[in-house]
């Protein structure tokens, strides 16, 4: 085995690590404010990647063009959602707020097969396509923009959360809700804030993904397992930890891959996630 196949599969290890990072903040961002963990997380990546597959198709607009539609779609479908459904559950015991979530869950992707079938479809003619070569490395123009989308998506939620009053007001709600309350926070804005931006990262994710990766209506599940391990390496709630777990996970798994052979990545992945339960259970930057 070469150094050039190594440091690609390092490579192409960081860019899907990326994308998982990206999926997993959305996630973590709702479970640290409200401490509900929601199963639907991947049917709105799914949503996210019909959306721009359907303006693609219809309306001839490239993934990445219409990514910031797919954005204020995914928003505005959250904070409705929250205020439809999980409002009324926010109170409810943990199991009750499980068993919804993954209703959700079911229904989403039940509503997604009745109307869209479950045949693959794909976006083949985006303005992303083909390799680039980067210090000798070849990697496909599509993994890498959606690495830097990922990246600056993160980041703006980094910044959104430390830099703006708002941001501010959803850590106060997510350290003391009742603290937040008194002085004069209302939480019931945050959680909608919370659950509009955590849907949003993940339509952009899917947005991002829909250039390279098939668009079906299982499609969430194959990266909401791995968002939830994504979140607990990090720590529930950091956003931070969130991003660097997403590449860890990513580095392990295509390195596990390379080394061991595709069937055992996933497990590799996994064996991680469990070490990391028994030595370390609040996560990388998760509060002890």
């Amino acid at each position: 085995m070469t150094v050039d196949i190594l440091l690609q599969t390092l490579a192409s290890g960081v860019l899907i690590g990326l994308i998982y990072a990206l999926v997993a903040v959305g996630l973590t961002l709702i479970f640290g404010v409200m401490d509900i963990v929601n199963f639907a997380h991947g049917e709105f990546l799914m949503l996210g990647m019909y959306s721009a597959f359907w303006m693609y198709a219809l309306l001839h607009w490239d993934p990445i063009w219409s990514l910031p539609i797919t954005a204020i779609g995914l928003f505005i479908f959250g904070a409705a959602l929250y205020r439809l459904l999980i409002s009324r559950i926010v109170a409810a015991p943990p199991l009750s707020q499980v068993f919804t979530t993954f209703g959700l869950m079911i229904l989403l992707r039940g509503v997604a097969q009745f109307l869209w079938k479950p045949d693959f479809r794909m976006i083949d003619k985006s303005v992303v396509t083909g390799t680039s070569q980067i210090l000798g490395i070849q990697l496909g123009t599509p993994q890498l923009v959606a690495g830097a989308g990922a990246v600056l998506t993160t980041l703006a939620v980094h910044l959104f959360l430390t830099r703006t009053r708002a941001g501010a007001a959803l850590e106060a709600t997510a350290a003391d809700r009742e603290a937040a309350q008194l002085m004069g926070i209302d939480s019931q804005r945050m959680y909608t804030l919370a659950w509009g931006m955590g849907a949003a990262c993940a339509g952009v994710a899917g947005a991002l993904l829909a250039t390279f990766f098939p668009i079906f209506p299982e499609v969430g599940a194959n990266f909401v397992l791995i968002a939830f391990v994504v979140v607990n390496l990090g720590g529930f709630g950091s956003v931070a930890g969130a991003f660097w777990a997403g590449i860890l996970v990513g580095v392990v798994e295509v390195m596990g891959g390379l080394l061991l052979g595709p069937p055992f990545k996933m497990a590799i992945v996994l064996v991680l996630f469990l070490a990391m339960l028994v030595w370390r259970p609040q996560g990388l930057m998760g509060k002890a």
